[in-house]
């Protein structure tokens, strides 16, 4: 079959979807528990550290949606690194982007089943667990193997699921303000300030799940920014009104360990806990729907420019999905979520984030002077100022990481290198073979 012939993807992504896959990117689980470490570096200032975090992560944003617009084949920062920096630089972002979904996947599902056992403990314990953790993964596989429409659907059912608990917790707890708290917008401790806006920069992250499908993406040129660019407003609005609320309404909100289920309860009642609670799960369960989409797409990318074997970037002839990366996602996803060790590789996903984020500032300027005849429908002002204002924004979350994270993560770089090295030779094998 001559490549022309054989199936492609299928662009079936609209502007909606692609938002819901940024929305549901940013807003995790850790949405949940993070006002209480917020208000305990900051006390009632804690709102600043989430303007100061969404301008910063707007500013990454900006450097993602230029970039973006530019391409509309998949992959999105493994694609962008091997367009303006080489083969080696885009296999070593892609290397670390799929270790760092793959691990990722393997967390979330057991919070999952953790935050299910609160319905019914079995499901977070023993047998129940694994049970829980395969059926959850395989049901997202055949869900994505079956056409990258249905995956969108119910990324965007999910989001509205996870979003509606934090919607209701909201608009009802402003309600229940207690008008003897503290003033909100009190100035904040520099220093405690920098720790509360380096955790939340992680909070806003994700939003780069809408720019990997690329080739499944309606009008990638128009519809890439206008998503990146409403999900991060939208998200920041959500997150300072959470903390808003959470702070007007729960007394000892910096020790609480589930700080919007225990405000919710003392508002809403017993309903309030099991709401928020539910919005825990399917908010997991949202942010793996999403990992199911994304994380295929970037094998079948590094494979479709040949750094990864060919068997990886085959397209079903009747779905049009990437179904050999679907499996091997899946298979390997579910390997990684059955050994508690992979834990400790929770750093990889800190650094890998901190990776995209400045190989993408940094092939901004690097691709405006190679592809100078692109259209841009979408262009960042300030010549360099904002690219280089993100790439430093990402240097200095780097130099926040610990011992630990770097030294597993260049582990996890040397390993790419190798790979890439050997899978290299056996291609050059191959072309003198033949």
């Amino acid at each position: 079959m001559t490549p022309s012939a054989r199936p492609q993807l299928i662009r079936a992504v609209g502007l909606l979807s692609l938002t819901a896959i940024a929305v549901n990117g940013m807003v995790g689980s850790g949405i949940f528990v993070l006002p209480a470490q917020v208000a305990k570096l900051l006390g009632p200032a804690g709102l600043s550290a989430y303007l100061a975090a969404g301008l910063a992560a707007g500013l990454i944003v900006l450097c993602f949606a230029e970039v973006g617009a530019l391409f509309d084949r998949s992959g999105g920062p493994y694609l962008y690194a091997h367009a303006a920096f080489g083969e080696f630089v885009g296999f070593e972002i892609g290397w670390m982007m799929l270790l760092a979904r793959l691990t990722a996947m393997a967390a979330i599902s057991n919070a999952f089943s953790s935050y299910l056992g609160f319905f019914w403990p079995w499901a977070g314990v023993g047998a129940g667990r694994v049970i829980v953790i395969v059926g959850a993964i395989a049901i997202l596989t055949l869900i994505n193997y079956r056409g990258v429409q249905y995956g969108t659907w119910t990324i965007n059912l999910l989001t509205v699921s996870k979003l509606a608990p934090l919607l209701i917790f909201v608009v009802a707890g402003l309600f229940f303000l207690d008008p003897h708290r503290p003033p909100a917008w009190t100035i904040p401790q520099p220093t405690a300030l920098r720790q509360a806006s380096l955790l939340l920069i992680f909070a806003f992250g994700g939003f780069e799940f809408a720019v990997v499908p690329g080739e499944e993406v309606i009008r990638p040129w128009r519809n890439v920014p206008i998503a990146l660019l409403t999900a991060i407003a939208f998200v920041a609005a959500l997150y300072v009104l959470i903390q808003f609320v959470a702070q007007g309404t729960l007394p000892d909100l910096a020790s609480s360990a589930t700080p919007l289920a225990s405000a919710s309860r003392g508002f809403l009642g017993p309903i309030g806990g099991i709401l928020l609670t539910a919005g825990a799960v399917f908010s997991t369960t949202g942010t793996n729907s999403a990992l199911m989409l994304v994380t295929p797409r970037i094998l079948f990318a590094m494979a479709e420019a040949g750094q990864l074997p060919r068997i990886f970037a085959r397209v079903h002839s009747r779905f049009r999905t990437p179904y050999v990366a679907i499996i091997a996602t899946a298979l390997v996803g579910c390997a990684c979520a059955m050994y508690s060790g992979f834990a400790s590789l929770a750093a990889i996903s800190a650094i890998a984030r901190l990776l995209t984020y400045m190989s993408t500032s940094a092939a901004l300027p690097v691709l405006r002077r190679t592809m100078p005849d692109a259209q841009r429908w979408f262009m960042v002002p300030g010549g360099a100022t904002i690219p280089i204002a993100a790439l430093a924004i990402s240097v200095w979350l780097l130099m926040g990481s610990t011992r630990a994270q770097i030294l597993i993560s260049g582990a996890t770089l040397v390993a790419g290198a190798v790979v890439y090295v050997c899978l290299r030779a056996v291609r050059s094998l191959r072309l003198t073979a033949s």
